[in-house]
């Protein structure tokens, strides 16, 4: 009971002084954090969306048109298979969900069935949801025309795949904006939340999550004018109408054909333009792309090249030479923020499918502050009331019980800090809770401490015995807190998760400080004072 070996002494004070060291930043403000040497810590508790004000953003993924684009191309993958058969038809399209297409000679049914049933894949079973693995497409024959329909079970992986998708999309959409500790979590089967605490401008945030952000390079088709096109309503084949995103009432005509693809762009960063002095974003391609841009810029000198992002002209330049670099620049009388999110955009790739804002809320740091000041005011209220109690139940030894209770504390905030956790208001009230509970173990250890007083032991003995036969019952108890603490993040989300955090920390840092830094204290007062008897 009284021996601690040396390096037991130090480890307990090193773990104690790391805990102080990472929680002072919190009580500092900004300018003075700004001030401290590098080799000491800095870092602040993140404070979630309730405590420190942001936007929350409630979306909807659209993946009605996902199915649709996949028939686009299922339509293409049909048309090649059957020419591949050497197999005639006509009337190949899209009718309703389903693609159609009538065999002109009877005697290539069979063939056109195999070449078409061939284009299917097997979608992988889902053991939690008791499903089977099962084809994407669904092949019916009725006299000469073949229909090919998507199988429900293709709709919904490829649903659930663009939801996923996008999530991650609009994490490093999120990210790029310089934001610490975003929420982003599916809700349901087709919604996304997104939480961004301290952000200052949620309109930005909504403008860069609500476009697509499907860029594409095209040849402007010079053939005929738009103006033409539309007055004769005869858009000619292969190519469509657009309009500049600069000058929404300026109508240009390119081609349908997408000549390099935004999926090849490996990099996008805002800069100048050495000549004019003009905001621009810079890109690069991968080898794949840049492969294809050269060729591409070298085919088609002297014809004006369109900059499409969802279905709109950035700019349409003329192509002076070859482009072999693999970069380009985009231009489009940008502001620098214009410029600066439009690289956000296309770092972050595009979306599979649009998303549409079900609800949006702007939780006003003022609000943050009074959730702040409340929990602290409810924190002391509680830290006094469990003071008192120790001080008048267990004298000297509440004294002790206090002291390791602060230094529990001061632990708590430092893992917040040093794992860069986000602390929300049911985070706070975790904390409280471990406040209320942390002296539980001290608790445990004084009664069974009375109880070997009680039998006739000396000092000495009986404290050795309370600490030693208590310390079971006391890991018992925190581990099924721990336990509960993990199930709640897992299964939790947002406000419930940060709950968690901090109990689950509450709880580790609580067994530490009533096993360890209490012993000790306890431990250096006999050895000092040598007490004949013990009140309890």
């Amino acid at each position: 009971m009284l021996h601690f070996e040396r390096w037991k002494i130090a480890l307990i004070a090193l773990v104690t002084l790391t805990g102080i060291l990472f929680t002072i930043p919190n009580f500092l403000n900004k300018e003075t954090l700004a001030s401290v040497p590098a080799f000491l810590p800095s870092k602040q508790v993140n404070l979630g969306l309730d405590l420190r004000g942001g936007s929350y953003l409630l979306l909807r993924v659209e993946t009605e048109g996902i199915n649709k684009d996949r028939l686009q191309s299922q339509m293409n993958d049909v048309r090649r298979a059957l020419r591949d058969a050497k197999v005639l038809y006509t009337g190949l399209g899209v009718q309703g969900d389903s693609i159609v297409v009538r065999i002109t000679k009877q005697e290539d049914i069979e063939a056109a069935e195999k070449a078409i049933e061939a284009l299917s894949t097997l979608i992988a079973g889902n053991v939690l949801t008791g499903s089977i693995g099962e084809r994407d497409i669904a092949v019916a024959v009725d006299g000469t025309q073949i229909t090919v329909t998507n199988t429900p079970a293709a709709i919904l992986a490829r649903a659930q795949s663009a939801i996923q998708q996008s999530m991650e999309i609009v994490r490093r959409r999120v990210d790029e904006m310089g934001t610490t500790e975003p929420v982003i979590q599916q809700q349901g089967l087709d919604r996304i939340l997104v939480q961004v605490p301290g952000l200052d401008d949620p309109q930005r945030l909504i403008k860069i999550l609500g476009q697509t952000a499907k860029l594409n390079f095209r040849l402007v088709d010079t053939s005929t004018t738009a103006q033409q096109a539309l007055q004769t309503r005869v858009v000619p084949a292969g190519s469509e109408v657009l309009y500049m995103t600069e000058s929404p009432d300026t109508p240009i005509l390119v081609k349908r054909r997408i000549m390099v693809g935004g999926d090849s762009l490996k990099d996008a960063q805002p800069g100048f333009d050495s000549r004019t002095g003009e905001p621009v974003v810079n890109f690069s391609f991968d080898n794949t792309g840049g492969r294809q841009f050269g060729d591409v810029t070298r085919e088609n000198v002297g014809r004006p090249f369109a900059i499409v992002l969802d279905d709109k002209v950035i700019s349409a330049p003329v192509i002076r030479e070859a482009i072999l670099g693999g970069s380009g620049q985009i231009s489009g009388n940008f502001t620098v923020q214009q410029a600066n999110d439009l690289s956000i955009l296309l770092r972050a790739g595009a979306l599979p499918a649009p998303l549409t804002i079900l609800e949006q809320r702007t939780v006003g740091a003022s609000l943050g502050a009074d959730s702040i000041r409340s929990g602290i005011i409810a924190s002391i209220i509680g830290s006094v009331a469990v003071v008192i109690f120790m001080v008048a139940s267990y004298g000297m030894f509440g004294v002790f019980a206090n002291i390791a209770l602060i230094v529990n504390v001061f632990l708590i905030l430092g893992a917040l800090s040093l794992l860069q956790a986000t602390l929300t208001l049911p985070g706070i009230a975790g904390i409280i809770l471990t406040i209320g509970t942390a002296v539980d173990a001290n608790v445990l250890i004084y009664e069974r401490i009375r109880e070997e007083l009680r039998s006739g032991k000396t000092v000495i003995a009986a404290l050795d015995a309370g600490y030693n036969r208590a310390l079971a019952p006391i890991i018992d108890a925190n581990v099924t807190h721990f336990i509960s603490a993990a199930v709640l993040f897992e299964l939790g989300s947002g406000p419930v998760r940060g709950f968690a955090v901090t109990l689950a920390i509450g709880v580790l840092t609580s067994v530490f400080t009533a096993v360890t830094v209490n012993r000790l204290i306890v431990s250096t007062w006999v050895r000092r004072a040598r007490p004949k008897s013990l009140v309890l």
